[in-house]
């Protein structure tokens, strides 16, 4: 039985009252793939849509709008975590969920498809992701330039104050994202983001803030 990450639900008792906060989240549970490399049109699998409806009924605060990878599992999964928020009182109506390509793996990233996708493909996610935390390649912004276009991305679209965004992305992008925050240049798989894990995310003037498994850290923009 898939579960939400033990320190997931920790969080919402961390987050400040006050401020505009987005949940940049990895979608829910999905089918195996088949030959190592999750294919975009792999599907939820019934327990993942019941997940990410369960966990957006428990997200304690009202939501402002949903925000997806255009791929189908993240686009279900916002899909469903609105329907648990709007049993739980948290959405008045079902929001239409917005689609964007940032939110792509490792789409905010990339620069050239063509020209890192063939090495994506061969070296597999794991091995990649390391390799740019250490030498970013070319075709690629670098992990510090990511997280900035992340950042922007993200203050281009706050909520109202006390009040949450959601944004469903891919594990490669928040595993990268939260390397960078951490100042590390290796992931190992204990850091590997799990299904609906997410990183919360507010800004002040001058900082990007952030909890990341109980972790309160915060970085200049």
């Amino acid at each position: 039985m898939a579960r939400l990450h033990p320190r997931l639900l920790e969080a919402l008792n961390l987050l400040p009252g006050d401020k505009p906060v987005h949940l940049l989240t990895r979608h829910s549970v999905r089918e195996l793939a088949k030959n190592g490399f999750a294919d975009y049109r792999l599907p939820l699998t019934p327990e993942g849509v019941d997940m990410a409806r369960d966990w957006g009924s428990k997200l304690n605060r009202p939501v402002d709008a949903f925000y997806s990878s255009p791929v189908g599992r993240c686009v279900n999964t916002a899909k469903a975590m609105a329907e648990g928020a709007k049993k739980a009182g948290l959405l008045k109506a079902l929001p239409e969920i917005t689609t964007d390509t940032t939110l792509v793996e490792p789409g905010c990233y990339v620069v050239d498809i063509n020209e890192i996708g063939p090495t994506f493909l061969k070296m597999g996610a794991f091995r990649f992701l390391n390799q740019h935390l250490q030498e970013p390649f070319d075709g690629m912004l670098s992990p510090a330039e990511g997280r900035a276009k992340l950042a922007a991305y993200l203050r281009e679209r706050e909520p109202q104050a006390g009040h949450l965004n959601v944004h469903v992305t891919h594990d490669t992008i928040l595993a990268v994202l939260v390397a960078e925050l951490h100042g590390r240049r290796k992931i190992t798989e204990d850091d590997w983001p799990w299904m609906m894990e997410g990183l919360w995310v507010w800004f002040t003037d001058s900082r990007m803030h952030w909890i990341w498994r109980g972790d309160h850290g915060h970085s200049a923009l």
